[in-house]
């Protein structure tokens, strides 16, 4: 673990994908400018798992969005390299539904290669496989409508693959799924990523997923959003979600970071609650 900046050996030695200096982000209000994020600086090598926790209201989707080119960071530098021109820079999944309920599966998970005008052999072989390591080959042709929530995500999963992009940025995707469906899809992702090496910028409020997938975790502070700690995370690929969390050390690292983690969650709190209603962890 170290604090504040990400100067890692993985980071210095590898090829960057994302790199983010000095990024300041403001919102000006009737009244106030709100500061959202505060002197962020943030490297992320080409092919990692990068994880983000922190307490809510702490910016962490809102970087996400700046990295997507959905919003303009206030000063600083953000810079994502590109593999090959004609390929997406980013595709974003987000918490809830993002897929389109006027189209079938297969057009979902097919857009943004149609968009794109891959040729149609490819489309089909493309999507047929992401389609088939989903588990959803035989809903095809089914609409959203028709599908559980934990299968919509998988749409959203194999069109953003699909997709091929340089970064796969996902916001909270699991987080509205009961718990035996959220186990299902993390070990699915870790599959398909163990395939791809896609370079993947997750967010997430609960520190077992963090550690169940990521290889690196920055901790965010309670607002405004800065770098409080970057931990490495040293078990080995591929993962079993089940066997992983079984382990000792993994019990000892989820532990090590919420105890980073519970300061800030505190802090944040405090900020937003009136005093009766204030939960405090350390008590």
């Amino acid at each position: 673990m170290i604090d504040q900046h990400d100067s890692s050996p993985a980071a210095v030695e590898q090829e960057i994908t994302v790199s983010v200096r000095g990024l300041l982000k403001q919102f000006p209000t009737r009244d106030r400018t709100v500061t959202a994020l505060d002197s962020l600086d943030l490297d992320i090598p080409r092919g990692q798992f990068f994880v983000i926790v922190g307490p809510s209201g702490c910016g962490k989707t809102t970087l996400l969005r700046i990295l997507a080119r959905l919003e303009e960071p206030s000063a600083g530098r953000v810079e994502v390299r590109s593999l090959a021109e004609g390929r997406p820079e980013n595709s974003m999944i987000f918490q809830g539904d993002s897929i389109f309920p006027w189209m079938t599966v297969w057009d979902n998970a097919s857009y943004g290669l149609r968009m794109r005008g891959v040729p149609a052999a490819e489309i089909r072989e493309t999507v047929g496989h992401y389609l088939a390591k989903t588990g959803l080959t035989q809903f095809a042709d089914c609409y959203p409508h028709q599908l559980s929530g934990g299968m919509r995500q998988r749409v959203s999963i194999a069109r953003a693959f699909a997709n091929d992009p340089d970064v796969l940025l996902m916001d909270e995707p699991f987080s509205a799924l009961d718990e035996q469906n959220k186990t299902l899809l993390q070990g699915e992702l870790l599959r398909i990523w163990d395939e791809t090496r896609k370079t993947v910028v997750f967010i997430t409020h609960s520190v077992d997923e963090a550690v169940t997938l990521g290889d690196r975790i920055m901790v965010m502070t309670a607002h405004p959003g800065r770098a409080k700690a970057f931990f490495d995370v040293p078990f080995e690929r591929p993962r079993d979600v089940l066997e992983l969390r079984q382990r000792p050390e993994y019990g000892e690292m989820v532990y090590d970071i919420w105890q980073h983690l519970r300061d800030e969650v505190d802090h944040s709190q405090a900020a937003t609650q009136p005093p009766q209603q204030r939960r405090w962890f350390r008590r």
